[in-house]
């Protein structure tokens, strides 16, 4: 099942940010985290306080995501203790704050979808494929080079029809 791939790349890609913190800052008190996945139409929501007092970490990092409408996303929040003691207050309003900071600051970048495509196409098409892959910064997985030309690449729905309007080409979903 497609959904249930995607799904779990993210959470693999969210596991190793968790690792990947808990190795650059092994002596900090806390790891806070929230992520936000939404994926044909589901969404996936999760947060953790690690070790915080419930409900005063984890959750006002993610109540930033739906604040500021952002989607397909993990925070991470490392707190050391300094010594003073923060209470709930003091660690929602910290949390939440650096959340944000980290939202807004972070380059933010529209989500599309693309999906693998073998392009088929004759020698004498190259270079009309070619200045299409080149303008929009086509991936290219793959090039083949027999009787005719084959790419792999990942294409975007907009790219593909691009590819589409060339005459004598054959596009197949990988």
């Amino acid at each position: 099942c497609y959904e249930a791939f995607l799904f779990f790349a993210w959470l693999h890609l969210i596991i190793q940010c968790g690792e990947y913190i808990n190795i650059m800052h092994p002596n900090a008190t806390h790891n806070c985290s929230a992520y936000r996945i939404i994926e044909n139409g589901q969404e996936y929501y999760k947060v953790d306080d690690n070790g915080e007092p419930s409900g005063t970490a984890g959750k006002p990092i993610g109540e930033i995501f739906v604040t500021l409408d952002v989607y397909n996303v993990v925070v991470v929040v490392t707190r050391y203790f300094g010594g003073i003691k923060l209470g709930a207050g003091g660690l929602i309003r910290n949390y939440a704050k650096t959340a944000k900071l980290a939202v807004n600051e972070a380059q933010i970048v529209e989500y599309i979808e693309k999906k693998e495509y073998l392009i088929d196409f004759s020698y004498g098409k190259s270079n009309e494929i070619d200045k299409i892959v080149f303008d929009e910064k086509i991936e290219i997985l793959d090039r083949n080079f027999d009787e005719r030309v084959s790419y792999k690449m990942l294409l975007s729905q907009n790219q593909k029809e691009k590819i589409q309007e060339i005459k004598d080409i054959i596009v197949i979903g990988v």
